[in-house]
């Protein structure tokens, strides 16, 4: 079985290679124009303050992380269900029904995670340095793996329950709020002395905690949700997310 899930995995990570500029371009161009007009532009014009960088910076990480994961599961997995058929051959691999989709998590997750590290460089590029302790390294790691865990599994949930038909339009719907109130451009402590209702429905946002653990790691000087509560909380969207996709590619890999 570990054979199968290993040549499964090399397939697509080859096949990503070949095309790795597209890949990337793909993935980092909206980050990276957040990045220049919100840390960069807007700074110069004096809009901003010289801190904000260090404060969006962390938030466009957790939202490369989770989106680019996101991306990479939901919509290859309604064109393989419902067009191309591709996900016939990996049913027919000599794996159990679950590992199939664990294949496919690791694999967007891989994806998330070196999107995440060139936004780093990117960063260093676009701003002339980025925020980074040694000591939060730990944090970061598995704020990010986490992170790009729970995208994988929102989008296989997304993939496997959203007809076909409707994927873009439920894409538009749910991505959208996800953007805006994942706490990538705010700290989300300090909502809570002015729009303590939109707080509340920003906990309700996996990447908030995302973004919130990455600024614990990166940068602790600014208010943010402790490190610990963010691990626990999206270890927990991992839990649901993680049953809902996998009940969802069990009924529709049966269908």
């Amino acid at each position: 079985m570990l054979r199968a899930f290993g040549s499964v995995l090399r397939r697509d990570i080859v096949v990503t290679g070949k095309d790795l500029v597209a890949f990337l371009a793909q993935v980092l161009l909206q980050p990276v124009f957040f990045l220049f007009v919100f840390g960069k532009l807007l700074t110069s014009l004096g809009y901003t303050s010289s801190n904000y960088s260090s404060l969006l910076f962390p938030g466009l990480v957790a939202l490369t992380a989770t989106v680019t994961a996101i991306q990479a599961m939901a919509f290859p997995l309604v064109a393989e269900f419902s067009w191309t058929k591709e996900i016939e051959d990996r049913l027919l691999a000599p794996l159990p029904l679950w590992a199939v989709a664990a294949e496919k998590v690791v694999f967007a997750t891989l994806r998330a995670l070196v999107a995440s590290a060139v936004m780093f460089p990117i960063g260093i590029g676009v701003l002339g340095s980025v925020p980074y302790r040694a000591d939060g390294l730990g944090l970061l790691i598995g704020v990010v793996l986490l992170g790009s865990l729970v995208g994988a599994c929102i989008g296989m949930t997304i993939g496997t329950f959203v007809p076909p038909t409707k994927i873009n339009i439920a894409f538009a719907l749910i991505f959208t709020p996800l953007l805006f109130t994942g706490a990538t451009q705010y700290p989300w402590p300090s909502l809570a002395q002015h729009l303590r209702w939109f707080q509340v429905l920003s906990a309700a946002n996996p990447i908030t905690y995302v973004s919130e653990g990455m600024r614990a790691a990166l940068v602790p000087t600014i208010p943010h949700i402790p490190g610990w509560v963010c691990l626990l909380a999206l270890a927990g969207s991992l839990a649901l997310f993680g049953t809902l996709g996998m009940i969802g590619f069990r009924r529709r890999a049966i269908d």
